[in-house]
């Protein structure tokens, strides 16, 4: 697991790579259709589109003739008014993008997700890709993502398992991000991803029996409130610590790995150091969330959590 004077640069300049978007629909689709290989392809991409349990353990010359001249005079010209009028409709389609942005995240703001059933707030944009899930705020019972697929990536045990699935954008820019590792010379393993309302209550339950259940508040989730519900969240690990879920993990060549690149492929690590109190939850360089390459490198670059970031909307 685990006051805004930047926000109108933040979300311009996100808009000057983004296609313009009027709907939430659409806004999936553009900025959560998945990570990029790394930050460049993202950005390259997005220009080239208009102007993406184991156990716990408690990072320009003219011509030379008159006449080419003047046609080079010309076309100078010519390409000067397209250069300009360029810039105009970028500028426009900035403003509408950001807008659209703006809207999108203001939507999904943690105050306008929620509503109070019998003493409990539950979230109400479940299928939204910055569904904030924690301590305060639940899933219900019945909950289960519409779009689980089985991520193609190498697992740390053998055999079919739900724990296997993420939804599907999460599942994509996963097995990116896993390509990319490798390609680095890292090598990963998940080891869990979706549980359902009852498998978790089910880990919970086991981990309150052995460790008593305040110390087991500090690192498992109680039903309904782990964000594995959500389709959204992989813990991954490595041979280097026995593919166990070790805090140990963050000072591993992999983990470090994670820390640093993650964000190229739309993931963050969700609790990360010095965030317990923010979080609910305590250190875990294991634990992956699918929020998006633009909003993951805004969280990476800010040092926030995902309730301090999405709390300023």
């Amino acid at each position: 697991m685990k006051t805004n004077t930047r926000l109108p640069s933040l979300i311009i300049g996100a808009a000057l790579s983004a296609v313009i978007l009027t709907t939430q629909a659409s806004c999936t689709n553009h900025w959560f259709g998945g990570g990029a290989s790394n930050t460049a392809e993202s950005n390259k991409s997005a220009v080239s589109d208009d102007t993406a349990a184991s156990t716990v353990k408690t990072s320009t010359g003219k011509s030379g003739g008159n006449d080419s001249g003047q046609s080079a005079d010309a076309n100078a010209g010519a390409s000067g008014k397209t250069n300009d009028d360029a810039s105009v409709g970028a500028s426009a389609n900035a403003q509408t993008s950001s807008s659209a942005l703006l809207a999108f995240l203001s939507e999904n703001a943690p105050s306008k997700t929620v509503k109070r059933l019998n003493g409990v707030d539950y979230v109400t944009n479940t299928d939204s890709p910055l569904v904030l899930v924690n301590k305060q705020r639940e899933l219900e019972s019945t909950y289960v993502p519409r779009d689980l697929v089985k991520a193609k990536v190498g697992f740390s045990f053998s055999g079919d398992n739900p724990k296997q699935q993420l939804r599907k954008v999460a599942a994509t820019a996963l097995e990116k991000l896993f390509a990319g590792a490798k390609k680095d010379g890292i090598e990963l393993k998940a080891v869990s991803g979706y549980r359902s309302y009852a498998s978790q209550r089910s880990i919970f339950n086991l981990y309150a029996k052995k460790n008593g259940e305040e110390e087991a508040n500090t690192f498992s989730a109680h039903p309904g409130q782990s964000e594995h519900q959500t389709g959204l969240a992989m813990d991954v690990s490595s041979a280097s610590v026995g593919y166990d879920l070790d805090t140990s993990y963050g000072e591993t060549k992999e983990g470090k790995w994670l820390k640093e690149h993650a964000a190229d492929y739309g993931f963050i690590i969700r609790y990360e150091l010095g965030k317990e109190k923010e979080t609910g939850y305590m250190y875990e360089p294991w634990h992956l969330r699918y929020v998006g390459v633009f909003i993951a490198q805004e969280i990476k670059k800010r040092g926030d959590t995902l309730e301090a970031y999405l709390a300023q909307f």
